[in-house]
């Protein structure tokens, strides 16, 4: 019977199932973009570029750095 279920139910399932699998493999390369330690010393970088020629005051600096110094913790406790 699980066979003969599977056989009926595969034209709903298969989509279903190849669905599932691309949104997850989709969530893991978005995760590993975002904690991507180089991508996060570059944006730290960017960061206090705009700070050094005024594009940004100096509490949207400490805001901004606080997130990715956070980020990057994260992702060197990831790498462990």
């Amino acid at each position: 019977m699980g066979l003969l279920r599977k056989l009926i139910t595969a034209p709903v399932t298969a989509p279903l199932a190849g669905a599932i699998w691309v949104t997850k493999q989709v969530a893991i390369a978005a995760e590993a973009e975002h904690y991507d330690p180089a991508r996060l010393r570059r944006a730290l970088d960017d960061l206090e570029q705009a700070v050094d020629q005024g594009m940004i005051d100096e509490a949207e600096y400490d805001a901004a750095e606080h997130v990715l110094l956070q980020r990057l913790a994260h992702a060197a406790e990831l790498i462990k």
